[in-house]
């Protein structure tokens, strides 16, 4: 930069800027147009170039100008500094390359003059190519800055062309980029296509004809390296997560998770994960538009198959075995396949529901069991089909027959005597059970259940209280409903119940009135 512009004490600059940059609130473009008149941007620049070695002014220079970029004002601006952006992205300081990351994402955000094709200045100053080289060889704040300069570029229609280029023999190409990097290079450009698949089902289709998901999948398959396939494994989990991810991404998914959960020799977190990520997917409502039953059939058997032989050895293992299983288990096709199976994959689930001896293990099989019963699923989709319903039913009346508790109410019962979050998991359950006319019959038969459904003093916590709530509610319009409302011996609960229901949720007193107290001054 021409000397002119250089501050020989830069101690005015540092306080401004700091100031500017930790300033309460939005910036608006007043206020930067103030502060630029003081401090033009060829100073500030050169202060950043030059006095790199003044303490916290790097620092500081870069939060000022990125907050300055961030409007509209200074967005405009950007166009004339496109060579200080290029330098940038190629800088020795991670700051100033950050800086630079952010700027790009703020230039195509912000900058709407029309005379100005910001697409071509992206081209004309090679700004991509050195994106693409702040993803790999910047730290990891860099890299985060770089793909949402580029998750930016791709929303710009013009864009698309550069990030995915027709020829796949471009240096620039995802697949050649990811061929050339080490382990965590090759994640983060995983990383990158994982984030722009997510910006909408227009762009997921180009990456999905581009071939571009193989990549995920053979570095899952193909890694012999534990935590770079865990780390593969939650990009998959990230994409499972996408609403309009489904359709691109399903089958082959539902294969790779298979092959894992069924691999004896890898590491249990790694199956671990992998049965988690599968409930997750299997539990979408539209996902059996896309993967078929006999696939789904496969990673349920699997999981099955794990519980069966782990049995109490590993603890993580069968907890996520058992949550995967719940979250299958919430759509009402993945509840039916659960209990449908011969012999039911849920079988797991309710044993341990109610067996003590692993805590984690009941906990997570008790949320798994409420699953399965509707708890989460609207009311006009609780009722299984005939032939699930009367597993369900057959499976729990043989664990309470083979307990010392020999009724289905004793092992309500006894699952809400104990902890306040296995109770509230015992809630969950009985909300989602009451809907059968076996449940209901099974649950009035204890008035100790009702007694601590309608008591309103039992829990402490807003997600317990309410937990208990919608269970009173739930055996309420059951009851109502059913023909045990003409029953003479369960006469008093419906009143007990109803009265519950009118006083909602939280614990309130009963007919406080106000007191006067009287007592002695105090005296000094």
């Amino acid at each position: 930069m021409d000397e002119e512009f250089s501050l020989d004490d830069p101690t005015q600059l540092l306080a401004s800027a700091s100031e500017f940059a930790h300033h309460p609130g939005v910036q608006n473009d007043a206020a930067t147009k103030d502060f630029l008149d003081r401090f033009p941007l060829p100073v500030i620049i050169s202060a950043l170039q030059t006095k790199a070695d003044v303490p916290g002014l790097e620092t500081a220079l870069a939060a000022c100008l990125e907050r300055v970029f961030k409007t509209k004002y200074g967005a405009s601006l950007i166009p004339h500094y496109m060579s200080f952006v290029q330098v940038g992205l190629k800088a020795d300081s991670q700051i100033v390359r950050c800086l630079a990351c952010r700027t790009v994402s703020s230039f195509l955000e912000n900058f709407d003059d029309k005379s100005i094709s910001s697409i071509r200045l992206i081209i004309d100053y090679d700004i991509y190519p050195l994106l693409l080289d702040c993803l790999i060889n910047g730290n990891e704040q860099v890299a985060t800055a770089a793909i949402d300069a580029i998750k930016n570029l791709a929303q710009v229609p013009e864009g698309m062309g550069i990030i995915f280029p027709s020829n796949i023999n471009d240096v620039t190409h995802l697949g050649n980029l990811a061929s050339r990097c080490t382990s965590l290079g090759r994640a983060r450009v995983l990383s990158l296509i994982v984030k722009l698949f997510s910006i909408s089902s227009t762009v997921a289709s180009v990456i999905y004809n581009s071939n571009l998901l193989t990549l995920l999948v053979a570095e899952i398959r193909n890694s012999k390296d534990t935590l770079v396939t865990l780390s593969a494994l939650e990009l998959l989990y990230e994409l499972t997560e996408i609403q309009h991810g489904t359709e691109f991404f399903s089958r082959m998914s539902i294969q790779l998770l298979h092959s894992i959960i069924s691999n004896s020799s890898l590491e249990s977190i790694l199956r671990s994960r992998a049965m988690v990520i599968s409930g997750r997917l299997l539990s979408k409502e539209n996902i059996y538009m896309f993967v078929d039953e006999p696939s789904a059939n496969g990673v349920i058997s699997a999981i099955n198959v794990r519980l069966g032989l782990l049995d109490s050895q590993d603890t993580d293992e069968c907890e996520c075995a058992l949550e995967a299983l719940g979250q299958i288990g919430s759509s009402i096709q993945g509840a039916v396949l659960l209990l449908s199976s011969f012999p039911p994959a849920a079988r797991h689930i309710v044993h341990a529901a109610f067996d003590r001896q692993g805590r984690g293990k009941q906990l997570a099989a008790l949320h798994a069991l409420a699953n399965v019963a509707g708890e989460n699923r609207p009311e006009d989709c609780v009722i299984l089909n005939g032939d699930a319903e009367e597993n369900l039913r057959r499976l729990i009346y043989e664990v309470a027959s083979e307990s010392s508790k020999l009724t289905p109410s004793g092992l309500f019962l006894s699952v809400l005597q104990q902890a306040a979050e296995f109770r509230f998991a015992g809630y969950r359950v009985t909300t989602g059970l009451v809907a059968r006319s076996w449940g209901l019959m099974e649950i009035c038969s204890k008035p100790e259940i009702i007694n601590m459904v309608t008591d309103p003093s039992i829990e402490t916590t807003k997600i317990a209280m309410e937990a208990r709530y919608n269970c009173c509610k739930a055996i309420h319009r059951a009851f109502i409903s059913s023909k045990l409302v003409s029953d003479p011996a369960l006469s008093g609960i419906a009143g007990k119940l109803q009265e519950a229901v009118q006083r909602g949720p939280y614990l309130t007193r009963k007919h406080t009135e106000a007191t006067p107290v009287v007592m002695t001054a105090e005296r000094f």
